[in-house]
């Protein structure tokens, strides 16, 4: 899984523009999804999303995905479950401290970022995990909140008088 993690990293570009369609195309599917459910497509499609993030970016299905943010490098992949940049003993050569035969994956992150069109900002900071979420899918957390976006975009009264009513 390792190299095959690299080898995404190395693509990050081309990653970056599959996951931009892979939204657009699941955002496109938000009515469908809707109608069935959300709580009843979680399981499946985490398991789709698990599959193919495990296979391509080595994922650790912690439910609040940064591969966008982070240069296709999974920030959960770090032995120390370091979210938001590297610690300090990272080497001179880039390899970790703890697993010295693996490359930092904030090394690699900066390394991929730089590829990327839209992921050369990693001065984002990232949320702690939120562990209730491990294991469920943040493709379909990314559906809801994009839809929910838009929805306040075409009426932003109804967002107004929501907020003031709460």
């Amino acid at each position: 899984m390792y190299k095959v993690r690299l080898w995404s990293i190395k693509r990050a570009r081309m990653m970056e523009v599959l996951y931009a369609f892979l939204e657009k195309s699941l955002v496109a599917c938000a009515p469908v999804f809707e109608r069935i459910g959300y709580d009843r497509l979680e399981r499946p499609v985490a398991a789709v999303e698990k599959t193919v993030k495990g296979v391509l970016f080595d994922c650790q299905m912690c439910g609040q995905c940064a591969l966008s943010k982070t240069g296709m490098s999974c920030p959960m992949n770090c032995p120390k479950s370091i979210r938001n940049g590297p610690c300090g003993g990272v080497r001179i050569d880039g390899y970790c401290e703890v697993k010295p035969e693996m490359r930092c994956v904030w090394v690699e992150a900066w390394t991929g970022s730089q590829r990327m069109k839209n992921g050369g900002d990693m001065s984002i900071v990232q949320v702690a995990i939120d562990h209730r979420l491990i294991g469920s899918s943040s493709w379909l957390r990314e559906v809801r909140r994009i839809r929910a976006e838009e929805s306040a975009a075409k009426n932003p009264t109804d967002t107004a008088s929501n907020i003031s009513s709460s």
